[in-house]
C-alpha cells in the first residue's frame, strides 16, 4: 500500500517562486519535500502553541476564574509596561 498521495496545489507566484528557488540552490531534492518541510514546520508549531495554551493560558484562566481579584485593570497593564519601557 502507498503511504504517499499525489495533489495538486495552487501557490501565490512568490511562494511557487520560493519553492523552486529552494530545489534549484540544492536546499531540498524536490519541490515536494519543501512543501513537506513546510508542513513538518506547521505541525511543530502547532503542537507547541496547543501545548502554551494547555499548560500556560488554561490554568491561568482557571486561577483569574476561582480568585478574579488576581485580574489587572487595563490601567494597571498599562502602568507596568509603562514602568518596564521607561527602565529600557
Amino acid at each position: 500500500m502507498r503511504t504517499t498521495r499525489q495533489m495538486s496545489i495552487t501557490l501565490p507566484s512568490d511562494m511557487a517562486d520560493m519553492v523552486k528557488a529552494k530545489v534549484r540552490a540544492g536546499e531540498y531534492a524536490s519541490e515536494s519535500e519543501v512543501i513537506r518541510d513546510g508542513l513538518r514546520t506547521l505541525i511543530a508549531r502547532d503542537r507547541v502553541v496547543e501545548s502554551w495554551l494547555h499548560n500556560e493560558v488554561g490554568p491561568a484562566y482557571d486561577a483569574l476564574k476561582a480568585d478574579p481579584a488576581r485580574g489587572l485593570t487595563a490601567d494597571q497593564v498599562r502602568a507596568r509596561l509603562a514602568v518596564e519601557h521607561s527602565k529600557k
